[in-house]
């Protein structure tokens, strides 16, 4: 009887084990996809201020990106994979380059925030050319096009 108990307590706790990891992945899973949603969304905004020159818009965003994409890296834990998303492999297996990408993407928004608020025009464009081609080289090598579940 004892050890009917002590089997069930051991399968109850191994269940809420399971369940907790379980959960704890849908979140960070919900928190990244978040971000990536507000890095998204910045990035427009950003596009429709720079065809207007409202370089004070601009420079906020640009920071705002700057600032998430240094979490971006604790976003993605090892074994993060279950669930509605759409993170490669690849970013577990290559993760010293996925963390370079991240710290390229918060440079670059570093500087198309200098440039904004510098006014000028010209290295404006470039740098938004640069934050953008650093958030397509991270997608194409790290982002599937489907959903993985």
């Amino acid at each position: 009887m004892v050890r009917k108990i002590l089997a069930g307590a051991v399968f109850g706790f191994a269940i809420l084990g399971f369940s907790m990891h379980a959960f704890a992945q849908s979140d960070v899973i919900e928190k990244r996809q978040k971000l990536m949603k507000s890095q998204s969304a910045a990035a427009k905004e950003i596009k429709a201020a720079v065809e207007s020159k409202n370089y004070a818009t601009v420079e906020a965003k640009a920071k705002d990106i700057m600032g998430t994409a240094e979490q971006i890296p604790s976003l993605f834990p090892k074994g993060s994979t279950k669930g509605k998303t759409k993170a490669k492999a690849e970013i577990w297996e290559n993760n010293e380059d996925f963390v370079k990408h991240a710290k390229t993407l918060s440079k670059s928004a570093g500087e198309l925030a200098a440039a904004a608020k510098a006014g000028n025009d010209a290295e404006v464009g470039v740098k938004l050319k640069a934050v953008g081609d650093t958030c397509s080289a991270c997608h194409k090598q790290f982002r599937a096009e489907k959903y993985a579940e």
